[in-house]
């Protein structure tokens, strides 16, 4: 009997029509499986299933998830983060406070990021937070200007005056949550391609079960990002929502509501 799987003319080009014929008919997916985004059972010979496909430079995993959490894709991902995804559906891995270069830092800065329940309009909204360790440049640039409030609004971000009201949504930007945790922000390809890592986790981070609930609910993240120096690290999350509203007030913060993706 063909299970209850989605894959994606993405998925489907990169495994072969053979490989995808062989997974709709049930040769090769699983019946129950847990899925990789929310952490709860699934079946797929009772419930759409999403086949979601990792590429690596050499690696490609494919995961399992609800066509509920997240739709089937394809997720391009660094071979060092692939094998990190890995080893967290497989297990987990420690957690990491930091990510790695972007392509918008330069050579010495690196985007730390915090997770955290922001309330906007008597309402929780699973959040992250991006401020580089030190002044971000555009390339080619000689001067020492941080560009990284207007290297973030040329790609769409939204600038912030205050909370009053969650961020747009940025197109084509998404959050990778695998096995419960971080791995990635990614961004849109370039020309129309897959999407592309802007932010990685040198290992994948945990979240709070908290967070992972209310994103799972809303099925949207929230992305703030701050000069270096705005925000700091935050002992308690009323605390980070004060700094936001005071990097809001002062032109600092921009940001963009950003859908679930990957598993």
């Amino acid at each position: 009997m063909s299970r209850m799987l989605d894959v994606s003319d993405d998925v489907r080009a990169e495994i072969g029509n053979e490989e995808a014929e062989r997974l709709l008919s049930g040769g090769n997916a699983p019946g129950s499986y847990d899925c990789t985004s929310c952490r709860t059972p699934g079946d797929s010979d009772q419930e759409r299933t999403s086949t979601v496909l990792f590429v690596g430079d050499e690696t490609a995993v494919l995961a399992f998830a609800h066509a509920t959490c997240i739709p089937s894709q394809v997720v391009q991902v660094a071979e060092e983060h692939l094998q990190g995804a890995v080893r967290s559906i497989t297990g987990g891995g420690p957690e990491s406070p930091g990510g790695g270069p972007t392509d918008l830092a330069s050579d010495q800065a690196v985007l730390g990021i915090t997770s955290g329940l922001v309330l906007i309009n008597h309402q929780l909204h699973p959040a992250l937070v991006v401020e580089p360790t030190g002044p971000i440049a555009r390339p080619g640039s000689l001067g020492d200007t941080d560009e990284f409030l207007p290297l973030l609004t040329d790609q769409g971000f939204q600038q912030l005056a205050n909370l009053d009201q969650p961020p747009a949504v940025l197109p084509g930007w998404s959050v990778l949550l695998a096995a419960g945790q971080l791995h990635a922000v990614l961004q849109p390809g370039v020309g129309g391609g897959p999407a592309v890592s802007w932010w990685q986790a040198h290992q994948p981070l945990q979240v709070t079960d908290g967070w992972r609930a209310a994103a799972n609910r809303s099925h949207t993240v929230l992305v703030f990002a701050a000069p270096v120096g705005s925000i700091g690290q935050q002992p308690r999350e009323d605390l980070l929502r004060d700094m936001l509203e005071k990097a809001a007030a002062g032109g600092l913060l921009v940001g963009g509501a950003m859908p679930l993706a990957g598993t």
